[in-house]
């Protein structure tokens, strides 16, 4: 199916397609972005969850893309067919803990995707989705964006800070900032679609570092090891 009147055949040898995997969008999302390709008269094609578009249209689709995360993202950031990965099995899950780990995994960014009922996560993502299959088994990651949560982009601010003090164990802007930023955040309190566990681990690794700084024999070498475990934590959020 095309959207306008040029002829678009994704199977002509001739043709350069490029392929969007869909898989993880809703039929809302779906339907908002056939929508809006027809209305920008641009060609498309699908088979199954995956849209085709010539290259020649690529940059124009993309614009799309951006315009409707924009209305209703954070899209599914998918992880390829292929792509090595960890496996999560979720045979015995009920229906809304799947439903809350979809909607968290999209939240925080993470490339997956869904191999039956099962998972397959990026693999430097592991500890972290292991975290927050956690919670949500225990009950600790709120279901909705109405709980108390963090400020939005405070593991990109904390990501920062510690890259800053891993490169300098002396850099006072950081060491404010970092100072500043502490006590306004909660342990019970995380990001949302971030595990408890998760933000509770960065809240201690942001305390070490904070403590390396108060060291009665201070050491900016310490500064920066602690800053660099700081900084790694954050990393698969940012």
């Amino acid at each position: 199916m095309t959207s306008d009147d040029r002829e678009f055949r994704p199977d002509d040898p001739d043709t350069v397609v490029v392929h969007y995997d869909l898989d993880g969008w809703d039929a809302d999302q779906i339907a908002a972005l056939t929508e809006s390709l027809a209305n920008e008269g641009l060609p498309h094609a699908w088979r199954g969850t995956e849209l085709l578009v010539p290259e020649s249209d690529e940059e124009a689709v993309d614009t799309v893309f951006d315009r409707l995360e924009d209305e209703l993202g954070p899209f599914p950031v998918m992880l390829a067919a292929g792509e090595p990965g960890t496996e999560f099995q979720l045979d015995d899950w009920a229906p809304a803990e799947i439903d809350l780990l979809r909607r968290s995994l999209v939240e925080a960014e993470i490339p997956h995707r869904w191999e039956g009922d099962n998972v397959v996560v990026a693999e430097d993502a592991e500890e972290t989705v292991d975290d927050l299959l956690d919670a949500i088994e225990a009950g600790d990651l709120a279901p909705t964006e109405a709980a108390e949560t963090a400020p939005d982009g405070v593991l990109q601010e904390l990501f920062a800070i510690g890259d800053r003090l891993a490169r300098d164990g002396t850099a006072s802007a950081a060491r404010t900032q970092l100072f500043d930023l502490l006590p306004t955040l909660s342990p019970e309190a995380a990001p949302f679609g971030v595990a408890l566990g998760v933000w509770r681990r960065v809240l201690e690794r942001a305390t070490d570092v904070r403590a390396a700084f108060t060291a009665a024999d201070f050491e900016p070498a310490r500064v920066s090891s602690a800053a660099e475990d700081l900084r790694d934590v954050c990393r698969p959020w940012v």
